[in-house]
């Protein structure tokens, strides 16, 4: 169970699952990392600076709250990597199929492996655009595929994947890479045009996987594997802003916060770019939403996903 009771400290009018579009799914899982530990903290530091944060987002002057978050029960399983992938499958699969825009919150980048074979199931031609320091494309690692270093592995075969920021990898990787569609952090650093020529790679449907190490290590240093030369804030919120205004962005996942006591900008800098993400969904799809209608009629990705058979009751 969560010990936070909603989302950011919503009022429950906004945090009841019947009624919210947005899911959150906390995932505190940190069986593979390699380095420094403490990612399975994450999603509660995360949380906690969510309620130290203002609703109101000046830039899309949204209260995207209002449209409704519900936190779910955060995944605990952690018998194996395997199991792990596994639970955050059937749980992030059943929130789609209840028509909900589904997010999630780690926990290490293994998580994704879960996440992206969700979607990648319920909606049809799927990019994965994951934004990361490291390139996740290892087919196995220390006697396991669910290891955080095989992050994307199977969505290199499955989906269309983009891969933006990388800036460390082992030269196995470059093996698997489509390198059209490997964005390098050192290119774009001198590549005025480095967002179009990213959005021109995106199929219609994008699902987002954003590890924190994307990020400049000035601005994020609390997590697992800081790399330098990150991303900084505003020329991601501006990458982020074109993506959810050109594409049909159906689900997004965060990972690698690695909270630092002594350290607390990290914990903020996650949730308000969380916050973000949502506000930038609904600021750019603020038609696509009806609430009051039967969630199974108002959801504006039926038509695109590939099956919606699962009757599950939470």
């Amino acid at each position: 169970m969560n010990t936070n009771k909603t989302y950011a400290g919503i009022s429950e009018k906004y945090g009841n699952l019947s009624t919210s579009k947005i899911v959150i799914i906390p995932v505190p899982y940190d069986g593979t990392s390699t380095w420094q530990k403490g990612a399975d903290k994450g999603p509660q530091a995360f949380l906690e600076a969510s309620e130290n944060m203002e609703l109101y987002d000046i830039e899309t002057d949204s209260e995207v709250y209002k449209e409704g978050v519900y936190l779910a029960d955060a995944i605990t399983e952690n018998a194996s990597p395997e199991t792990m992938v596994d639970a955050v499958h059937d749980i992030t699969k059943k929130y789609i199929n209840r028509n909900k825009f589904v997010t999630v919150f780690g926990g290490e980048h293994s998580i994704s492996i879960g996440t992206i074979r969700a979607f990648n199931e319920c909606f049809n031609n799927l990019t994965v655009l994951h934004i990361d320091a490291h390139a996740d494309l290892r087919k196995e690692y220390e006697g396991s595929r669910c290891n955080h270093a095989c992050a994307v592995y199977e969505a290199n075969s499955t989906t269309n994947l983009v891969q933006v920021g990388i800036r460390s990898m082992d030269i196995s990787e470059k093996r698997e890479m489509n390198l059209d569609k490997v964005f390098f952090a050192h290119d774009m650093a001198v590549n005025e045009d480095w967002m179009e020529d990213v959005i021109d790679q995106l199929t219609e449907n994008v699902f987002i996987t954003f590890d924190l190490d994307a990020l400049d290590p000035s601005i994020m240093p609390s997590t697992g594997t800081p790399e330098p030369g990150g991303l900084f804030y505003y020329e991601t919120l501006e990458f982020l802003k074109q993506v959810f205004e050109q594409k049909n962005v159906v689900g997004f996942d965060m990972v690698e916060l690695c909270p630092n006591g002594n350290e607390k900008s990290s914990d903020f800098l996650a949730a308000k770019l969380f916050y973000k993400m949502l506000s930038y969904k609904f600021a750019a799809n603020d038609d696509s939403y009806d609430n009051g209608e039967d969630e199974n009629d108002s959801n504006p990705f039926s038509k695109l996903s590939k099956f919606k058979n699962d009757d599950d009751d939470f």
